[in-house]
């Protein structure tokens, strides 16, 4: 008896956005992590129920030099993960160059910003509720934008000095998924962490 045969010879080699299978990883990936992030901010917010004064007495308010030119510079980088993206998509080499160039610079500006993030808090990690939660909220986002510098750096590498295939424009274009994830995260949680102990 002759075996059905699916003839998938008319398929295209590379496929961009839900047709990739790693477009779909990527998002199972941000939804854990998206999901433990709020988790540990919903902590957060619990935590403030059980204090009179928040952050505690003693503790100041978080600076916020650092922090707002951070946000700031995390907003602006969408732009150039725009370019990275569109230039994926139509495998444009040298847009895609200049572009993820961009974007490595500012996340290697924005670790190096994170640092004076911490030393803003004005509290250590183990010195009360407040200081565990507001620390385990940047180290998380910190664990972000570590992992995604070296895949830009990785990524840009490859772009510059090869050997370089098809499917690695799949990968850039997923990247930026990845890269708008830990844009958009982070907005909320600065005002969680840099601007909400002002009002509270």
């Amino acid at each position: 008896m002759k075996r059905p045969v699916l003839d998938v010879s008319a398929l295209p080699p590379i496929a961009y956005g839900t047709r990739t299978t790693i477009w779909w990883g990527v998002l199972g990936l941000i939804m854990i992590e998206g999901a433990a992030l709020a988790m540990i901010v919903a902590a957060l917010f619990y935590l403030r129920q059980n204090f009179t004064a928040w952050p505690p007495p003693g503790t100041p308010p978080p600076r916020l030099l650092a922090a707002t030119v951070n946000v700031v510079l995390l907003v602006l980088s969408v732009a150039p993960m725009y370019v990275v993206d569109r230039a994926a998509r139509r495998e444009r080499r040298l847009p895609l160059l200049v572009a993820l160039g961009v974007c490595v610079f500012l996340n290697l500006a924005a670790v190096a910003l994170r640092g004076f993030e911490f030393a803003g808090l004005g509290c250590r990690w183990d010195a009360h509720a407040y200081g565990s939660a507001v620390w385990t909220i940047l180290g998380m986002h910190a664990a972000h934008l570590i992992a995604s510098a070296i895949e830009n750096c990785l990524l840009l590498a490859l772009f510059m000095l090869g050997p370089l295939e098809r499917k690695h424009f799949v990968d850039a274009h997923v990247n930026a998924l990845y890269w708008y994830f830990i844009v958009a995260v982070w907005v909320p949680a600065y005002a969680v962490v840099f601007l909400w102990p002002r009002w509270s």
